[in-house]
Formats: structure tokens, C-alpha cells, sequence
């Protein structure tokens, strides 16, 4: 049983390298943060099933388009299986050429809980980490001009 698990793991990983979207699964969020260490970054949580996300994925999809430097890491709190909606969406958006990950853990309370112990699960969720790696969070859409004021005065 432990073979076949870890086969279908190795499988849904395969795919998911193909498909360009890396598991999001307990550690993620310190990988990101140690990638990006020293530049501000936008780290944006959503999901297919999320009433109000697409509104700030266009939003953050046209930030990218106008300004390239802009540092803007996806996850999707949906699971690997959703993985090509996933990406459908995210090239409708416009954020197809951005770092994308979804959650790949069986309880994604567990990631939730490690990103921000006061994050309960809504969607969409930002992070806006600066150049020293502080971070502020907000839930819910951002107003695009607060999202471009947090550009202008982050990015250079």
C-alpha cells in the first residue's frame, strides 16, 4: 500500500511539473519567501470556486502587464486534480506567465494554519511583502488602484 501511495504521488507531481503548477504542501510558503528573499512580492490565494477572485486575478493580471518587474506568486486552494481548470483560468486572466501552485495537501487546514494562523479559508487572500520581508495580509478584492498605489511604492 505504501508503494502504491507513494507511486501516485510521484505521478500527480509529474503532472504537475508538466502542467506548470508546483504542489503547494506543508514548507511552500518558507521555499517562496527564501526565493524571493530581498524583493517585494505579491503572494495571491484563490480558487476555481471563488465568487470574488476573479475580479483581483484581472486586476493583478493587468499590474503585471504594466508593470513587468512585479514579483506575483499564485496558490490555488483547490487540490492537483483541478490542476487544468486551473490553469484555463489563469490564462484567461492573464497570469498564466506568473509562478503558479496549488494546494497538494490532504488537509489543506494544515496550510492554511502554517501561511496564517489567522487565516480561516477566504478567498481572495493577499500578501503584500516588501523588500525586508514584511508582510501584510488582506482578504477579500483589493480596489485596483490600491493594488497599483502598493507597485508604485514597492516596485522599482
Amino acid at each position: 500500500m505504501k508503494l502504491f501511495s507513494l507511486l501516485i504521488t510521484g505521478l500527480l507531481f509529474a503532472g504537475l511539473a508538466q502542467a506548470e503548477m508546483r504542489p503547494f504542501v506543508s514548507g511552500s510558503l518558507q521555499k517562496i519567501e527564501r526565493e524571493q528573499k530581498g524583493k517585494p512580492f505579491i503572494l495571491a490565494f484563490w480558487s476555481a470556486s471563488c465568487t470574488h477572485c476573479p475580479a483581483e486575478l484581472k486586476a493583478l493580471g493587468e499590474l503585471v502587464r504594466k508593470y513587468p518587474k512585479l514579483e506575483l506568486i499564485l496558490v490555488a486552494a483547490d487540490t492537483p486534480a483541478e490542476v487544468p481548470e486551473l490553469e484555463q483560468l489563469a490564462q484567461g486572466y492573464g497570469v498564466a506567465s506568473q509562478a503558479r501552485w496549488v494546494f497538494a495537501d490532504a488537509q489543506p487546514e494544515r496550510l492554511r494554519y502554517e501561511i496564517d494562523r489567522r487565516w480561516y479559508g477566504e478567498l481572495p487572500r493577499t500578501y503584500f511583502y516588501d523588500g525586508r520581508q514584511q508582510r501584510k495580509g488582506h482578504s477579500g478584492v483589493l480596489p485596483a488602484e490600491q493594488l497599483e498605489q502598493w507597485v508604485v511604492e514597492h516596485v522599482k
